[in-house]
């Protein structure tokens, strides 16, 4: 099976994850696809194939005759798309030798390069995108279909030498649970890759310290018309602690190594009401100030309308690997030496985001993040290129490779 094929073939299962489910994974339509890649790697003629009771699929490429004592190294996707939006009945487009122009994704919606530029980064590709009503799944499919494709031309191609590979694939990444179950000993591998990054020639070993904070709010409802100096309207103390948070430390006015505030739910009534908040830096102290700082707006809050009103969870969810993954210098060098043999050149910075590979680090399995060529993840603008999709199998096949020398 090709590439496209099988990209294909996996967008076509809706494997979205739901944030509210307390099962593991969340949802039960994960595993439909988690164990049809487990049959397809069986049928390859992987060993030790694994899925285990939390869906974790597994699977090992055997070492080449003399390359038994090469490192092991793995190769990490997930399997689940964003809550964002739905990916059940995913029609994928294709246009091949795309103009760089404006896509039709339907009758009444078009991307345009004027708000997507980097479309134009595209011209003379082939192009897969949606039809406007649902994500694509390229996130990420495409690095599974990668990490698969990759196997399936190391197995039919016994000339090239490796070592021992294990392939690893994970439900609820989009929710930040993706590892929760991951049994790194049983994995195995002394390094790993997750293949769960964008634009061509991405190599990411520096992401987001990240933390979610939830503020539920009890108010007080009473007549509007008698409700002086006794109405505590709890939607309207919502929108006053987001008018506290900095407005220029929201994801829309930052970049880079900018951390943010992001608000992504507000719900309620008068009553009642619950605000939610991702907190992301890439600075551990900024992070730190600004769990700090959400904390003493929601207590000046407090003594403003009485200490019951809002109550505060907040968790840390994953932190920055570059400390776990700087100490192995090789495992980005190897990964730079694959890219350049793939005609890519490194593009070496920070995930404005987190893979699984950021908690498999601090887990003991240094694991730094590569391209899939899939771009405008979690919504309808999805696409990607199938042309940087086939170098990104490349460098999988070419660290195979490197990691046997």
């Amino acid at each position: 099976m090709d590439l496209k094929e099988r990209f294909l073939k996996y967008v076509s299962f809706d494997t979205q994850s739901d944030e509210n489910s307390t099962t593991f994974p969340s949802t039960e339509k994960q595993l439909v696809l988690l164990n049809h890649i487990a049959d397809e790697m069986r049928s390859l003629g992987l060993s030790d194939v694994t899925v285990d009771k939390y869906g974790y699929a597994m699977g090992t490429i055997p070492a080449s005759e003399g390359c038994e004592n090469a490192p092991v190294i793995g190769f990490i996707s997930h399997v689940d798309t964003a809550p964002d939006m739905s990916g059940k009945d995913v029609k994928p487009r294709i246009i091949e030798n795309y103009d760089g122009g404006d896509i039709m994704l339907n009758a009444s919606l078009t991307m345009r390069t004027a708000d997507f530029p980097e479309l134009a980064l595209f011209k003379g590709h082939t192009i897969i995108h949606t039809d406007g009503t649902t994500l694509l799944g390229a996130d990420d499919k495409a690095g599974c279909a990668e990490i698969m494709t990759a196997a399936e031309y190391l197995m039919s191609h016994p000339e090239i030498k490796h070592g021992k590979i294990r392939l690893g694939f994970t439900p609820d990444e989009e929710i930040g649970r993706g590892v929760d179950y991951f049994d790194v000993q049983a994995f195995g591998a002394d390094f790993a890759y997750t293949m769960d990054g964008g634009y061509e020639g991405e190599l990411e070993y520096e992401n987001f310290n990240a933390a979610s904070a939830v503020v539920d709010i009890q108010g007080r409802n009473v007549h509007p018309g008698y409700a002086k100096d006794k109405m505590i309207n709890a939607l309207q103390v919502a929108c006053e602690l987001n008018s506290m948070l900095p407005a220029d430390r929201r994801p829309e006015h930052t970049e880079g190594y900018e951390g943010f505030y992001h608000c992504v739910g507000l719900n309620g009534t008068v009553e009642n009401a619950r605000i939610s908040y991702i907190i992301r830096d890439h600075d551990s102290e900024k992070f730190e100030q600004k769990k700090v700082y959400i904390w003493s707006c929601v207590d000046l809050l407090q003594k403003r309308y009485g200490k019951d009103v809002l109550t505060l969870t907040l968790k840390d969810q994953y932190y920055n690997m570059r400390k776990m993954v700087e100490p192995h210098p090789h495992v980005i060098e190897k990964a730079k030496r694959a890219m350049e043999m793939a005609d890519v050149t490194p593009i070496v910075r920070p995930i404005r985001g987190g893979t699984d590979g950021a908690r498999l680090s601090f887990m003991g399995l240094p694991c730094p993040n590569i391209f899939t060529g899939g771009m405008n993840f979690h919504g309808k603008f999805e696409y990607c290129s199938l042309d940087t999709m086939h170098k990104a199998m490349n460098v999988i096949i070419n660290l195979a490779r490197l990691w046997a020398e």
